[in-house]
C-alpha cells in the first residue's frame, strides 16, 4: 500500500465537491417514500400543500434549525436556486471533511511505541540504531 494517500483523498473530495455542487441540483423534488407514505389519507394540490382528508403531515412542524443559514437544502440570502442548492452541498462537503480530517488527524498513529528495557527480539534498545539496521535490511 502506498504510504501517500494524499492523490486518493484529493480525488475523493474532487469528486464529492462535483456531485454536492453540481449533481445535488439535479436530484428529484418528488417527494420520497417517507413523505408520501405520511401524505396517505389527504389530498394535496399542484404545491404539495395539504388541503384536505387526514394524515400523519398534518401533525408536521418546523425543525428547531429551520432558520439556520444553510436550512432547506440552500443557503440563506441566495436569491439562485442553482447557486444556493450547489453553494450548499460544497459548504456540507468542506465542513465534513474539515471535521472528519480533524478527527483522522487526532486519532493518527505517531509511531511505534518502544520500550527501551524490553524492546522486541533482536533489538538493541537504541531506536536510531534500529532504525538504521531496518533501513538496510529494506534495501537489500
Amino acid at each position: 500500500m502506498s504510504k501517500r494517500p494524499w492523490p486518493f483523498v484529493l480525488g475523493g473530495l474532487l469528486v464529492a465537491l462535483l456531485l454536492a455542487g453540481v449533481v445535488s441540483n439535479y436530484a428529484s423534488a418528488h417527494p420520497d417514500g417517507l413523505d408520501s407514505s405520511l401524505l396517505k389519507g389527504c389530498t394535496v394540490n399542484a404545491d404539495d400543500e395539504i388541503t384536505g382528508g387526514s394524515c400523519p403531515a398534518q401533525q408536521a412542524k418546523d425543525h428547531e434549525l429551520a432558520d439556520s443559514p444553510l436550512a432547506d437544502y440552500g443557503v440563506r440570502g441566495v436569491s439562485n436556486g442553482f447557486l444556493s442548492t450547489g453553494l450548499s452541498g460544497v459548504l456540507g462537503v468542506l465542513l465534513t471533511f474539515a471535521l472528519g480530517g480533524g478527527l483522522f488527524w487526532l486519532a493518527r498513529r505517531r509511531g511505534p511505541a518502544t520500550d527501551r528495557a524490553a524492546g522486541p527480539a533482536g533489538s538493541t534498545g537504541d531506536p536510531t540504531a534500529d532504525e538504521r539496521a531496518a533501513r538496510a535490511a529494506g534495501n537489500r
